[in-house]
């Protein structure tokens, strides 16, 4: 809660494709903005200390954990959250299909931010090897420790992309 003397700042931003203009504190977070204010609470807090990657969403094309961001620093943005990677209802996106048919969640604490993580590496790297998908991976931490299901579920996708070209 600000305090009554505390100046609030006008940050226009864009998540999951809808514009929003909202009015936070300086030094709000934008994990919080997005799962407490916006109620997208795919996105997970899972350490408040950059660590464990569960917050990573997509700003403007970049993979970012969310724990890291003021809501001011992200003025003018285009962010991406696990909800807008598929339609409510809708089919799930390619990586949400590898991580259910190669088993690689088993809490799915992790997995949100695994697989927008997962999106900017291939975007990166469609071919990545398994060093290259476990490196790709490190600032992201599994606690069931599913690493195994998780790079088979990324070079799954990456050979299907071998298939398309």
């Amino acid at each position: 809660m600000p305090t009554a003397d505390e100046k609030l700042h006008t940050v226009r931003i864009s998540i999951n494709g809808v514009r929003r203009t909202v009015s936070v504190e300086a030094r709000k977070l934008l994990v919080h903005l997005i799962r407490d204010d916006l109620d997208l609470t795919g996105t997970h807090i899972g350490c408040d200390t950059s660590q464990c990657g569960a917050c990573t969403v997509d700003i403007d094309g970049e993979a970012v954990k969310s724990c890291t961001v003021l809501v001011v620093m992200a003025d003018g943005s285009s962010i991406t959250t696990i909800e807008g990677l598929a339609p409510a209802g809708g089919e799930l996106h390619p990586i949400q299909t590898a991580f259910y048919e190669h088993h690689a969640l088993q809490c799915g604490f992790c997995t949100p931010g695994m697989i927008m993580r997962i999106r900017e590496l291939l975007k990166q790297n469609p071919h990545p090897s398994e060093s290259e998908i476990r490196h790709g991976l490190s600032g992201n931490i599994c606690r069931c420790t599913g690493y195994h299901n998780i790079v088979r579920a990324v070079e799954s996708l990456a050979a299907e992309v071998q298939d398309h070209d």
